[in-house]
């Protein structure tokens, strides 16, 4: 594949989005466990409460410093949503605590509160290995209930994971297809990840973090919310084992990376389950992927650099972020 941006396909413009793929026929539970067995990578690395972030060296560094070129910086995350909605249950806090009338008159002093119950669809965030159990053990096997508990996690917290720099590849779905967005509940499977390369002139690679552009908000901004929990585009199961065959460090999107409804019997997060549990990935909630989408159309590559920095919560099982791409 070309590496000259001047090499890469133009995606064809934008149209109205496709409804939920056919034949997504129910994945029985027994297929799901196999799938599990495949794709584990437990008792791989000495420090096991990082996973697949073990796979980033600073050679994955410099390799992703060496794609800044325009030097573009596009954040990711959302604004911080404080307005509750169909797809925002748990809105976010924010309220001053300080008007300049608390402490001594001079300098004056303007002080606000965050607070935020940041798993679920309204915040952009990072899901740590803590965050996931299937079948009472989390990732590397340890048991739920003797790592998590009312203190927080002791095995897989986010303050294990820290920073995060490395490659990042957007597959742009909607570009490929040439429409706006991916309706609800529309599955992404593994002939699209190969469909996406090829149309996109990029290759996801060892310790990469990879992004699945829906055009969740594009949709969000143009028809309204909606709920997510009942209906939203995002991975299939049967794109995993590609995923872990490539050793990718990192997986996120604008939605929660599963599509649902679930395709899994008895399952509502199968690829939260393969991701965090099975492969030792982290997973990045709730991206705002419009304005990178715009800017790898613009620059003709589908690469970049990309940060990450949660919060150091010892024991917690994510953190609240703001990644940024640079290109």
């Amino acid at each position: 594949m070309s590496s000259d941006p001047a090499d890469a396909p133009t995606p064809p413009p934008p149209g109205p989005g496709p409804g939920p793929g056919p034949g997504d026929a129910a994945v029985p539970r027994q297929e799901f466990d196999a799938l599990f067995e495949a794709v584990r990578t437990w008792g791989r690395w000495a420090a096991a409460d990082r996973g697949a972030w073990n796979r980033v060296t600073p050679d994955h560094v410099r390799r992703a410093a060496a794609l800044v070129r325009s030097g573009t910086v596009v954040p990711l995350g959302r604004p911080w949503d404080t307005r509750p909605g169909p797809d925002n249950a748990r809105p976010a806090l924010h309220y001053m605590s300080d008007l300049g009338d608390v402490e001594a008159p001079e300098p004056s002093a303007y002080k606000d509160f965050l607070g935020v119950d940041y798993h679920g669809k309204g915040v952009s965030h990072l899901d740590a290995l803590s965050h996931i159990a299937y079948r009472g053990r989390l990732y590397d096997g340890r048991p739920a209930r003797e790592a998590v508990d009312a203190g927080g996690a002791r095995f897989g917290s986010v303050a294990a994971l820290g920073p995060l720099v490395t490659r990042g590849v957007l597959l742009d779905l909607p570009a490929v297809l040439g429409v706006d967005w991916l309706e609800p509940g529309h599955a992404v499977h593994v002939h699209d990840i190969l469909a996406a390369e090829e149309a996109l002139d990029v290759s996801i690679g060892d310790g990469d973090a990879v992004l699945l552009r829906t055009g969740r908000f594009r949709r969000r901004r143009e028809t309204g919310p909606w709920n997510t929990d009942a209906a939203s585009a995002g991975w299939h199961v049967d794109a995993m084992p590609l995923l872990a065959e490539r050793a990718i460090a990192l997986l996120g999107g604008d939605g929660d990376s599963d599509v649902r409804p679930s395709p899994v019997e008895g399952l509502h997060s199968p690829v939260h389950a393969l991701a965090i549990t099975a492969m030792g990935v982290p997973l990045l909630d709730n991206l705002d992927l419009e304005a990178l989408s715009a800017a790898c159309a613009e620059a003709g590559r589908y690469a970049f650099l990309l940060a990450v920095a949660p919060l150091n919560v010892p024991g917690g099982t994510g953190s609240p972020v703001d990644p940024v791409a640079v290109l």
